[in-house]
């Protein structure tokens, strides 16, 4: 079977001096690459035990060490940087302490916002399949230069290094949106076919605080990915604007289904929650319950150590979610949101994403989260909690009037509170677990 370390070797051979990894000064080819792989594959292969853990930073490093021991024949469990020591303890005694099949290659830690992390076993078949599936719906070539930003350690940026490798094309790692400066300046490699993936929240700060400087870019940036998270119709459509020539992707993906379908709304409709057709790998299907079923190579193996939890999400070669949906009309793949996140007032069920969507299209909203709160007279209600821009003279009794002319009655917020922020994952997700009563 080929692995990705095999594309790897041949473009060490094909391409040697052609960039492989980028990092602020550090430039290293794909000859120097490899050599540096294959030297630390050697120090891994002599360690005992079957998984590696370790800690996903932003480095050239981690992508040699990452490849390194896959080459060795381990299991790479990457974990956010700054992972406490006894959760890291814990986690690589939880992968000593289980059976790792033969053909897995990374195990995944979840974020955890709906629960207990779980480790997501991920095949070599399925990364080959994940980075097929990129290739083949959003255009990768040879020549793409993809700016990771994300953590490492998390499928959303972690899968890009897959096509890129596969290609031969070139990465050039950052350290996140902390600093938007240093981010933008990644774009100034010498390229037209510049590539990243963003979640929403990022997005939405690029547009509000950095709009001129990412449109001076509009000629070198190839595509966007963005996923994770719903993307609002609004933020949509002004990044269209403002990057007339760049294919705009929404993807559905996660750490157990692999990347499934996505939707190029550049050149179709800014649709919010429209995720388009599968992928050549995947297929999908809705359940008699409304979420959203995955088939195909790209799915996890399971959980590590958790064959009963693998077995009720996973069986039957078919991959169940508690993502709800539908497909539209022309067979594209729409998410509603999750059945945990599904608010119950009154007897009518409110997916607090279709709210949300509405109040992110209101001029001056930064972002904002819809929640379940209590009232002391009439009990639970719909609460909106939201944070403004630098918009001088917004006025939230507008922004009522405005949501009563755009949501059914039954959908309108009871409660309003302006915040200084929304909390949110690591990886950019609004973290709902958070607000839960």
């Amino acid at each position: 079977m080929t692995k990705l370390d095999d594309y790897l070797i041949r473009h060490a051979e094909e391409r040697p001096e052609h960039d492989a990894l980028v990092c602020g000064t550090e430039c290293i080819s794909y000859a120097r690459l490899y050599e540096r792989v294959r030297e630390e594959a050697a120090i891994w292969a002599s360690v005992s035990g079957k998984a590696v853990v370790i800690r996903a930073t932003q480095s050239v490093g981690f992508i040699v060490t990452y490849l390194a021991v896959h080459l060795a024949g381990k299991t790479v469990v990457p974990l956010e940087n700054d992972i406490p020591d006894v959760r890291m303890e814990h986690i690589e005694q939880q992968v000593r302490d289980n059976d790792i099949p033969e053909d897995v290659a990374d195990i995944l830690f979840t974020t955890g916002t709906t629960g207990e992390q779980k480790g997501v076993m991920i095949s070599h078949r399925a990364i080959v399949s994940n980075a097929e599936n990129l290739i083949g719906s959003q255009g990768y070539t040879d020549e793409t230069v993809f700016v990771i930003s994300g953590p490492l350690n998390h499928i959303g940026s972690l899968s890009k290094i897959w096509p890129v490798i596969m290609l031969g094309g070139t990465i050039v790692i950052t350290e996140g949106m902390k600093n938007m400066d240093a981010f933008l300046s990644a774009f100034e490699y010498p390229s037209f076919r510049l590539a990243s993936f963003l979640v929403p929240a990022s997005l939405r700060i690029l547009i509000q605080f950095a709009s001129g400087k990412l449109s001076a870019l509009a000629g070198k940036i190839d595509f966007i990915e963005t996923g994770a998270a719903p993307m609002s119709q609004c933020d949509m459509l002004v990044l269209r604007e403002l990057l007339p020539h760049t294919r705009l992707y929404n993807t559905y993906a996660s750490t157990e289904t692999g990347i499934v379908s996505t939707y190029d709304y550049s050149c179709n409709e800014c649709i919010a929650g429209c995720l388009g057709y599968p992928m050549k790998h995947a297929s999908v299907f809705i359940t008699e319950a409304g979420s959203v079923a995955c088939k195909g190579p790209m799915l996890m193996t399971g959980y590590i150590g958790e064959p009963a939890l693998t077995h009720s999400v996973l069986h039957e070669e078919v991959l169940y979610t508690s993502d709800l949906g539908f497909i539209d009309s022309k067979g594209r793949l729409n998410l509603q949101g999750r059945m945990d996140d599904v608010i119950n007032i009154g007897g009518y069920k409110i997916s607090p994403v279709e709210v949300e969507n509405q109040v992110l299209a209101y001029p001056g909203i930064k972002e904002c989260i819809c929640i379940c709160a209590e009232h002391p007279v009439i009990g639970q209600v719909l609460k909106l909690l939201y944070v403004i821009d630098e918009t001088p003279d917004f006025s939230q009794k507008q922004l009522v009037k405005f949501l009563k002319s755009n949501l059914e009655a039954h959908k309108l917020p009871f409660l309003y509170e302006r915040v200084d922020k929304i909390e949110r994952t690591y990886n950019g997700k609004i973290n709902r677990n958070y607000y839960r009563i």
